[in-house]
């Protein structure tokens, strides 16, 4: 009970420093996740439409996937600097695969049928693609964006590492000063983000799959 009081002190008296973070935290998923929405998405049309290009963009953003997130934001300090380019870039890379392959995924899924009476009532191929495929697999699309945005929010607490701000900066603070409700403040900041993302767009898909 005691630690719950005291908690609630910290936030009290520190609402308007976690407030700041929370909103660099924010941004740089932000930013971070519309460089990958703007790249992933053509990427995983390009996948769908060639069998032999989807293989190989799919296994360099799986490499990508797989480097440790604390080393691949090392790498990119050493080549960017510190601070907030280096971050966005390290979450824009992260966020590539799940949108990459569900978009991939969501246009594959979609009936040839479908697309073969778009054809026939006078749509060219892009014009398939734009008012027939692409709206139904946006359901697919959104649980890429879900997955890498859950994703985003947990790695861009690492970006005090690297010279970075967001709420990482209160949690590694705490770790140092062996403060407790630093430590709690920011993970329990970070976590309503993450949670209140997927149960949004987790709603948004639903609506979208009905």
């Amino acid at each position: 009970m005691d630690g719950i009081v005291s908690l609630f002190q910290y936030f009290q008296d520190n609402w308007a420093e976690l407030l700041s973070l929370t909103y660099d935290h924010i941004l740089m998923v932000v930013v971070g996740m519309l460089w990958a929405l703007a790249v992933g998405i053509p990427l995983g049309i390009i996948c769908a439409k060639n069998s032999k290009l989807a293989t190989i963009i799919l296994a360099a953003a799986n490499i990508i996937q797989v480097f440790p997130s604390l080393a691949l934001l090392a790498v990119l300090m050493l080549i960017f600097g510190i601070g907030f380019k280096s971050v966005v870039i390290g979450l824009f890379l992260y966020s590539l695969l799940p949108i990459i392959r569900n978009t991939y995924v969501g246009l594959k899924e979609v009936d040839s049928s479908v697309m073969q009476a778009g054809k026939g009532v006078g749509m060219n191929s892009l014009q398939v693609l734009l008012k027939v495929q692409f709206p139904l697999s946006l359901p697919f699309l959104l649980s890429g964006v879900r997955v890498a945005a859950v994703l985003a929010i947990g790695v861009a607490a690492l970006a005090p590492f690297i010279g970075g701000e967001g709420l990482g900066r209160t949690i590694y603070s705490g770790i140092n000063l062996r403060d407790p409700m630093k430590i709690y403040s920011g993970a329990m900041i970070a976590a309503v983000l993450a949670i209140g993302i997927d149960y949004f767009l987790g709603r948004a898909q639903e609506k979208l799959s009905r």
